[in-house]
């Protein structure tokens, strides 16, 4: 009780005013929120790492954010009445949220100013976020680009993502990826195994990151 109320405090929500709410648990790699679904809940994240997708016109994923640790999950949907996610969100770790049902719980969000206004500052920081994010397709090479998403996106060192989907997200041909992973594996930064990669030199690769600037 006091821990979820730690959690609702940084929200200016009370947690004997809410309904139903529930913690859920998401394991890595596994979906917590697929685009265009019907979404009724606001989740609010406890503990873990997930990546925001969003898919273009030409049916590739683009990454809104690196990475989601913090925050509210459905809060553009709840803030504009779109009844349906506007992105897809995948677990990078273990991953635990609080939910909220909206149906039972809207009066109370909508008529609580403090929240709303969270809710926007949250979302401000967002956008720059994704704004950070399309800028380092121009400013870094690709290079640099995908030694921070091997960083972001990897658990325990294990980096396991759809190579395709890497590729259209950094801006990068598939055959350049392919080309700058090998390289990695050759200077000793990763290895290859069976479903992925591991990252055997995590300092190095820091070095050659967006993050080392």
């Amino acid at each position: 009780m006091l821990d979820e109320q730690k959690l609702l405090n940084q929200y200016h929500l009370d947690i004997n005013q809410l309904k139903h709410y529930k913690y859920v648990h998401f394991n890595p790699r596994e979906t917590i929120i697929l685009e265009g679904m019907e979404n009724f809940n606001l989740l609010i994240v406890s503990s873990g790492k997930a990546k925001v997708c969003s898919t273009a016109k030409n049916g590739k994923n683009l990454i809104l954010s690196y990475y989601l640790s913090s925050g509210i999950i459905g809060d553009i949907e709840f803030l504009t009445d779109e009844p349906k996610a506007t992105t897809t969100i995948i677990a990078l770790s273990p991953f635990s949220c609080l939910l909220v049902p909206l149906k039972e719980n809207a009066s109370y969000l909508k008529e609580n100013t403090p929240f709303i206004k969270a809710l926007g500052k949250g979302l401000t920081e967002k956008l720059q976020r994704s704004a950070e994010n399309f800028l380092s397709t121009s400013l870094y090479t690709g290079e640099e680009r995908l030694c921070s998403y091997l960083l972001n996106c990897s658990y325990k060192n294990y980096f396991q993502d759809n190579l395709k989907e890497v590729a259209d997200t950094l801006g990068l041909s598939y055959r350049h990826l392919l080309r700058l992973l090998k390289q990695l594996v050759e200077d000793g930064l990763i290895e290859k195994t069976e479903d992925g990669y591991f990252i055997k030199e995590e300092q190095a690769l820091k070095k050659r990151s967006i993050d080392s600037f």
